[in-house]
C-alpha cells in the first residue's frame, strides 16, 4: 500500500483522491458531508453511499481512482431511479480505458450517459467560488 493511501485511511478517507479532494473543500471553506448520504436504488436493493455531498448546492462529488463495471451499472441505476440527483465524478485518470479491450475512456463514458466529471480535484467552477 502507497503511503499516500495509509495517510488517507489514517485520517478517514478511503482514497489518498478522496482526501486531497476534502483538504480542497476544506481550505475553501465549502461545508460537506463527507459519506453520510445514503440512497436507496433497485438492485436487490442497496444503498448508495456517496464520497461527498456539498451542502450548499447538494451536488454529489464521487471521487474514483478504478470505474469498474459495477460502478458504472450502478451509476446508471441511480441516474435512472433518481433523476434529480445531481452526481459528478472526480477521476484519477479520466483518459484510462474502461478495460483493457474498450477504446473507451471513463470520460467518454461519462459524457455518452450525461455525467459532469474532472481529473484530480473538484474544479472551482463546480464550487461557485
Amino acid at each position: 500500500m502507497r503511503r499516500l493511501r495509509k495517510a488517507a485511511l489514517a485520517a478517514g478517507f478511503r482514497s489518498g483522491l478522496e482526501q486531497d479532494n476534502a483538504q480542497l473543500l476544506d481550505d475553501l471553506g465549502i461545508p460537506y458531508e463527507y459519506e453520510l448520504e445514503r440512497v436507496p436504488y433497485v438492485d436487490k436493493p442497496k444503498l448508495y453511499k456517496p464520497d461527498f455531498k456539498l451542502v450548499d448546492s447538494g451536488i454529489i462529488i464521487e471521487t474514483k481512482g478504478r470505474f469498474t463495471s459495477r460502478d458504472r451499472a450502478k451509476h446508471l441505476l441511480i441516474k435512472k431511479q433518481h433523476p434529480s440527483l445531481d452526481i459528478r465524478f472526480v477521476f484519477s485518470n479520466s483518459k484510462a480505458k474502461l478495460n483493457k479491450k474498450s477504446k473507451t475512456t471513463y470520460g467518454e463514458w461519462c459524457d455518452k450517459h450525461g455525467f459532469l466529471y474532472a481529473d484530480n480535484l473538484i474544479p472551482k467552477e463546480w464550487l461557485n467560488v
